[in-house]
């Protein structure tokens, strides 16, 4: 954990701040409760006080993990497989998608993803949007013609100041309206992949936490 949290502050600087809240909140509202709730009974002041401080290391324990997915997400941000990476890791269960993307421009290494949940079918393009467009559009074509009552979506992933950021896709793909119930999720994912297409070779998806921080010379 100490490694963990070491490796976050060199890319987040309110981590520590935000540790201390999630730290001091929970005992702070626990100690108001014992005060007012125990009538002056030591057991149940004693039982609130430790309840608190569970309370505060569950609390910092996930705002460590999610800062620290962010800051790791962070370092891969623009390069290639970087989506892979956040479709491999963090996607939800109700979502389904390869870490390889289903095309690839083999010029700029943009590439696209494709992802299948209840939101129906999410295409997300890796790369600044005036490159990925037209491959976005190209394969929203075959998608539909494999399944046309099927909703399809975009992400756009990269440079662009409108774009999705890493560490938000799986908050954007939980975003999009219901659409698919469980089996239908499963018949259009192994639908899509009769398609067999595969893109041209490309990193399969850095892994965030094996980044190693570059060191001064």
């Amino acid at each position: 954990m100490w490694q963990v949290l070491q490796m976050t502050r060199r890319y987040d600087s309110l981590v520590v701040w935000y540790l201390a809240l999630a730290v001091i909140a929970p005992i702070g509202l626990s100690i108001v409760l014992a005060i007012l709730l125990t009538s002056g009974d030591p057991v149940f002041f004693v039982v609130w006080i430790i309840a608190g401080v569970l309370g505060a290391v569950l609390l910092a324990l996930i705002v460590l993990g999610r800062r620290a997915e962010r800051a790791a997400y962070g370092q891969i941000a623009g390069q290639p497989g970087a989506v892979g990476a956040v479709l491999k890791s963090s996607l939800r269960r109700s979502w389904t998608a390869s870490e390889m993307p289903i095309t690839v421009s083999p010029k700029t290494q943009d590439a696209v993803y494709r992802a299948v949940g209840k939101g129906g079918v999410v295409l997300i393009g890796e790369g600044p949007k005036s490159r990925t467009q037209r491959m976005l559009d190209d394969e929203k074509k075959s998608v539909a013609r494999i399944v046309p009552n099927v909703p399809i979506s975009y992400i756009y992933v990269g440079p662009d100041a409108d774009s999705t950021p890493l560490h938000k896709i799986p908050a954007k793909l939980a975003g999009f309206k219901s659409a698919l119930r469980k089996p239908e999720v499963h018949a259009v994912n192994n639908r899509l992949n009769s398609l067999g297409k595969n893109g041209l070779p490309i990193p399969k998806g850095v892994d965030p936490f094996k980044v190693r921080s570059s060191r001064p010379r």
